[in-house]
């Protein structure tokens, strides 16, 4: 029988501690994948001087785990992620490292001590804002009360396991579209929804492919997707924040 292997030195020191993080992903950095964002914040846990609590093994790795991440393309002011630590640490000096170890569009906006429990339990449903610009605001009105005023409206997306078809409708919670002026002071169409996690996960694109399949909405450019909150889902379809759980 063969020999197994076993790692020479001694073993990873424990945890003792384990901080959740919200953060922001704001600026050019929204075109960011998930496995960009993971290097730069390893690269930054590094270089901050994290006591960080490693896998052990052969190849150890950070025990750093992720929860929901924003899909490539879009900002994001409620992200979250999780450290284990092996020494206790203030967690507003922590914030503050990590702050400044990270690229300027990626804010770290609040450190906390973990709650029991996964983290990604909490996160029920999300708070999305999609600024339109070269759509009048009354196409845009008119094409999402003919979506909401539907019960049910399926659509198809290549996943993991294959194409998949789901219902985008019953995922939309609440529905807003407003017109407000942009920095350079022309029109945007906003258009601000809450949409409740599911399995597979409704996204602001499946929302759009939808209505342009159902209406023909035209869009001369991707609108600008910004995840505003993120966290339990509330009476009446708010969203609360899961540090306060």
């Amino acid at each position: 029988m063969a020999r197994q292997r076993v790692p020479e030195g001694p073993p990873p020191a424990p945890a003792v501690q384990k901080v959740s993080v919200r953060y922001a992903k704001r600026g050019r950095l929204r075109f960011s994948s998930t496995r960009d964002f993971q290097r730069a914040l390893e690269r930054a846990v590094r270089r901050a001087g994290v006591p960080m609590a490693f896998s052990a093994g052969f190849h150890p790795h950070p025990r750093i785990s992720y929860a929901n991440a924003a899909p490539t393309g879009t900002a994001s002011e409620s992200e979250y992620f999780q450290l284990q630590l092996t020494q206790v640490c203030d967690v507003e000096k922590l914030r503050e490292a990590l702050d400044e170890s990270l690229p300027t569009d990626l804010a770290v906006l609040r450190v906390v001590e973990a709650a029991p429990g996964a983290l990604a339990d909490l996160l029920q449903a999300s708070v999305w804002q999609l600024d339109f610009e070269g759509i009048p605001l009354e196409t845009l009105t008119e094409a999402v009360d003919a979506f909401m005023t539907r019960t049910e409206l399926l659509v198809t997306r290549m996943t993991k396991s294959g194409v998949r078809e789901f219902d985008v409708r019953q995922a939309v919670l609440t529905s807003d579209v407003v017109g407000v002026r942009s920095d350079a002071g022309g029109e945007i169409a906003r258009w601000t929804m809450t949409i409740q996690h599911t399995t597979p996960a409704v996204r602001p694109n499946d929302v759009l492919k939808g209505i342009g399949e159902l209406t023909a909405l035209g869009v001369p450019r991707p609108p600008l997707m910004t995840r505003l909150a993120q966290g339990t889902l509330e009476p009446g379809n708010t969203v609360g924040d899961p540090f306060e759980q």
